[in-house]
C-alpha cells in the first residue's frame, strides 16, 4: 500500500527538480526516519512555501538512497545552508504544473484532515518542516483539485 506524503519547499527546490527532469528528489537530513518509510509507489504533492500553493504530483519509483556528493536542493535559512538533502528517492510526474496554475493551498485546506490539528486562521502552519505523510483521503482532496485546474499537465 502506498504512502501519500506532501513535500515542502521553496519554488526554487521544485525548478531544480523540474530541471532534473522529475526523476529525483531530495529530503533533508533530519528525516533519515520518514524517508526509510518511503517506497516505490509512494506519492509526493509539492507544497511551495512562500506562494502558500501545491505545485504537483510526482511518484516515487525507488526506495530511498543516500547521497552526500551531488548538492541539488537549498535551504532559504542562511543557518542551514549547507543542508544537502541527502536522502533522494527516484520520482516520475504525474501531474506538474506551470507556476500559473499552482493550486492555491487555501482552497483545499478546508476540505483536509491533516491541518485540522490547527485553528483555521493558522492553517499553514501545518506545512512547516520538509516532510509530511497525509492520508489517502487528504491525497485525493489536493489531486482531484490539481487535476480540475490543468487536466492534462504533465512534465515541462
Amino acid at each position: 500500500m502506498a504512502n501519500h506524503w506532501i513535500l515542502v519547499g521553496s519554488p526554487g527546490n521544485f525548478e531544480k527538480s523540474g530541471a532534473l527532469g522529475w526523476t529525483v528528489q531530495g529530503i533533508k537530513s533530519r528525516h533519515r526516519k520518514k524517508a526509510e518509510q518511503m517506497h516505490a509507489g509512494d506519492t509526493f504533492i509539492y507544497y511551495l512555501t512562500g506562494v502558500q500553493a501545491f505545485g504537483g504530483i510526482v511518484e516515487a519509483t525507488s526506495d530511498f538512497w543516500e547521497d552526500h556528493n551531488m548538492p541539488i536542493w537549498q535551504s532559504k535559512d542562511p543557518k542551514k545552508a549547507a543542508e544537502e538533502y541527502p536522502f533522494r528517492i527516484a520520482i516520475k510526474p504525474l501531474r506538474i504544473l506551470d507556476e500559473a496554475d499552482w493550486l492555491p493551498a487555501i482552497t483545499v485546506v478546508p476540505a483536509m484532515e491533516y491541518p485540522k490539528r490547527w485553528p483555521i486562521e493558522h492553517w499553514h502552519l501545518a506545512f512547516q518542516g520538509n516532510v509530511h505523510k497525509i492520508s489517502d483521503a487528504d491525497h485525493a482532496i489536493i489531486a482531484d483539485a490539481l487535476a480540475a485546474r490543468v487536466p492534462a499537465a504533465v512534465g515541462r
